[in-house]
């Protein structure tokens, strides 16, 4: 009787081993991926992993060599393709990390960053799918997002940390750091705007029908008052011009880009033959004018550089570049952000004219990676607002309320995150 007790009791104890093992395998078991596919898109380039479970995922970009980086937790690789290139992959490979995690490498011809990665799961007969999504942009843009700090995944937990880990198999790794499972530790930067006080030397712009005021000494004054407020909330700021000099439209942008501005803003003061027109408008980029004055406007101000010996008047390739690759980024789109914050604070200070945010071909607007913006304070034409931008406290006060909107920009979540 106590043998047969004890063989119960042991068959109970071996199918409970066994009911554990496979609940184990079974919760535990490594992901399988199963196939990769790499496409085009317009912008870029979209790559597809198929998987027969969830998995958790970090993605992100490094430098020299350019490539992105798929980390795939407890994951198995039956096969990927290699050799798989398109407009902006020209080979992948693998590598194994700690413990059963893989690193897929897929390396850039061209500059892009993770526009979205993404798990879709089974449906309509598909297993999971792990969907990285690689827009082209712009070398500063690349590097503006290279780094574990920038990081996408679907799990805090899995991903990397700041400092590589420094273990014996990680020698062969180094090229492709960071490894897993610590707390990324977000580095703050401060953000760089270029101001552009506009005209300037033989460039007098536009001038005041009663006091004769020169709109390149307006400018210059703001841009000046700007600097200050922006320098004394932690911003890096550069003027474009610091004194009464000459610098053609096409200098200004490279001037920006020279300091891989965050934000750049043309400053500007109107003009009209009707003298009571008033009021302060806000342009940004766009190859159709809003309207038959900004039309006209951006033609008389982009005429500043055949004062400077270089007409204007025909795009050349570098500018046919640059409007390919606007077209191709989201920095419209981050222009017309500021644009609308711009005009939000302005209207509490001052007044606006109708239809406050206006678009026109500007070419000083024309960086295809920095979101820009060009300022128009008000009519040098008219009395009054001539009067009031000769007064300190005036520009002041137009000068808060844009330092308060680039407060407001970027602390917007989709810009602080970028």
């Amino acid at each position: 009787m106590q043998k047969q007790f004890f063989r119960r009791c042991f068959y109970f104890l071996s199918l409970l081993f066994c009911a554990l093992a496979l609940w184990h395998n079974a919760a535990f078991a490594a992901v399988n991926v199963k196939n990769m596919r790499l496409g085009n898109q317009p912008d870029g380039a979209r790559v597809v992993f198929d998987l027969d479970g969830k998995v958790n995922y970090r993605v992100f970009l490094l430098d020299n060599p350019k490539r992105a980086v798929i980390d795939l937790a407890d994951s198995n690789i039956d096969k990927l393709y290699t050799q798989a290139k398109n407009q902006v992959v020209s080979g992948t490979r693998v590598g194994k990390m700690q413990g059963n995690d893989k690193r897929i490498v897929i390396d850039l011809s061209r500059t892009a960053v993770v526009k979205k990665a993404f798990l879709i799961p089974p449906q309509s007969g598909q297993n999971w799918r792990l969907v990285v999504d690689l827009a082209m942009v712009s070398d500063n843009q690349f590097k503006s997002k290279t780094g574990n700090q920038y990081a996408l995944t679907n799990n805090q937990n899995f991903l990397p940390q700041e400092e590589p880990a420094k273990s014996s198999w990680w020698s062969s790794f180094k090229s492709d750091e960071p490894v897993m499972n610590e707390t990324v530790k977000k580095v703050s930067r401060k953000r760089i705007i270029v101001l552009d006080p506009g005209h300037g030397g033989k460039d007098p712009g536009a001038i005041g029908a009663y006091a004769k005021t020169y709109e390149k000494n307006i400018t210059l004054a703001m841009g000046k008052e700007l600097q200050t407020i922006l320098r004394k909330k932690g911003y890096t700021v550069y003027l474009t011009r610091d004194n009464d000099i000459f610098i053609p439209l096409r200098q200004r942008i490279k001037i920006a880009q020279k300091y891989k501005a965050d934000l750049f803003m043309s400053i500007h003061a109107d003009s009209a033959a009707n003298r009571s027109a008033t009021g302060l408008s806000v342009y940004t980029l766009s190859d159709t004018a809003s309207d038959k004055e900004a039309a006209a406007l951006a033609e008389r101000e982009n005429k500043a550089d055949i004062i400077g010996g270089i007409d204007l008047g025909g795009n050349t390739k570098e500018v046919n570049d640059i409007l390919i690759s606007l077209s191709q980024t989201d920095t419209r789109n981050k222009s017309s952000k500021y644009a609308t914050y711009l005009v939000g604070e302005m209207a509490k200070c001052t007044k606006l004219v109708k239809n406050t945010h206006r678009f026109a071909g500007f070419a000083v607007l024309k960086a295809p990676d920095i979101p820009s913006v060009l300022l128009e304070m008000g009519y040098l034409s008219n009395r009054t607002e001539e009067a009031n931008l000769r007064q300190a406290w005036y520009r002041s006060k137009l000068a808060q309320s844009a330092a308060k909107a680039i407060d407001r920009y970027f602390n917007d979540p989709e810009i602080a995150s970028n």
